[in-house]
């Protein structure tokens, strides 16, 4: 069974008992065009473009995307204008690209929905990039911290790590730990499935969680 199988949520109970401590879960991301994405992450930095230290790239970024990935894109916190449009969405949508995930915002609705190219992000926005930010590196880690102050820890997102995306949110599973998820998200799906039927029997939550769950 693929990762493609399985809910966000399914996924984070994994990850979070393998030790994962934000469960791979990237917060204040949401769904804002497309339909649920799973694939490998092709990692994209931005910074603001008062920056002139940080490198330049040659490429437009979403030219460059291999064929199957799903970009992710990392905005300055706390920047109000959007990091992605819907002629980016078209550019990746011709590249074979899955979707794409942001933290930071995008713009364009309309336009993404009648692509049907899957975008989550964390808001939206009238304003383009310039002269606000820019993308100044590609296939890089990324990390990714919750909107405002929050005890949350962050998420680590490496090129190539897998992104799954639906309505309930974003995660990243690290792709030395792919097999893993998949056999303990079975495991624990079989188990949920065993706490459904006896609560949807009268059995009670805690009594079913204590007999499938182990937990009292």
């Amino acid at each position: 069974m693929s990762l493609s199988a399985f809910s966000t949520c399914e996924l984070s109970d994994a990850l979070l008992r393998l030790g994962v401590q934000s469960a791979g879960y990237i917060p204040d991301i949401t769904l804002q065009a497309g339909e649920p994405i799973c694939g490998p992450a092709y990692t994209v930095r931005f910074v603001l473009a008062s920056d002139q230290d940080a490198p330049k790239l040659s490429e437009h970024f979403v030219d460059t995307v291999p064929p199957g990935s799903v970009l992710v894109l990392d905005a300055p916190k706390n920047t109000k204008n959007a990091v992605w449009g819907g002629l980016m969405s078209a550019g990746a949508q011709a590249k074979h690209a899955l979707g794409v995930v942001i933290s930071g915002r995008c713009r364009d609705l309309a336009e993404h929905r009648q692509l049907g190219f899957p975008v989550f992000a964390r808001g939206h926005s009238t304003v383009g990039q310039s002269p606000f930010t820019r993308p100044s590196a590609i296939n890089v880690p990324l990390e990714l911290f919750p909107d405002g102050d929050s005890t949350f820890p962050p998420t680590q997102v490496h090129p190539g790590d897998w992104i799954v995306a639906d309505e309930d949110g974003v995660v990243c599973i690290p792709k030395e730990l792919e097999m893993m998820v998949t056999e303990l998200a079975t495991k624990l799906r079989g188990i949920d499935a065993k706490c459904m039927e006896d609560i949807i029997a009268g059995k009670g939550v805690k009594a079913s969680f204590a007999k499938h769950r182990g937990i009292k």
